[in-house]
């Protein structure tokens, strides 16, 4: 894992090793997405040689790990909880509820009706 992780994190707030390994595995897959859509287009023309598809069928599975997107999970960024999670905000539903009743979030206000 130490081989992806970047000299310099580009991450504000807090920071723990849960949301430093979820940063490294967005970065790496989003790196290596072209090559395995390629990858996965070869595998699948049947119009090609069983050789040629056999050997991308190797490459893609020796691949890390890391590049597949099953491994990205949704996390919060403020705390790094992995539950709970609204999707539009990246942020727990309490870090979402502080920082909208703050104001920090721009066009959320609270409902009334």
């Amino acid at each position: 894992m130490a081989q992806f992780r970047a000299k310099k994190l580009d991450l504000g707030g807090f920071v723990n090793i849960k949301i430093i390994r979820d940063h490294t595995k967005r970065k790496v897959f989003e790196q290596n997405e072209p090559e395995r859509q390629a990858l996965r287009y070869i595998i699948r023309n049947t119009s090609l040689p069983q050789r040629m598809r056999t050997q991308a069928q190797l490459q893609l599975t020796q691949m890390h790990c890391y590049t597949q997107p099953t491994q990205i999970k949704n996390r919060c960024i403020m705390g790094g909880k992995g539950r709970g999670i609204m999707a539009d905000f990246r942020m727990s539903r309490f870090q979402f509820r502080m920082n909208a009743l703050a104001g920090n979030l721009p066009g959320v206000k609270k409902a009334s009706w």
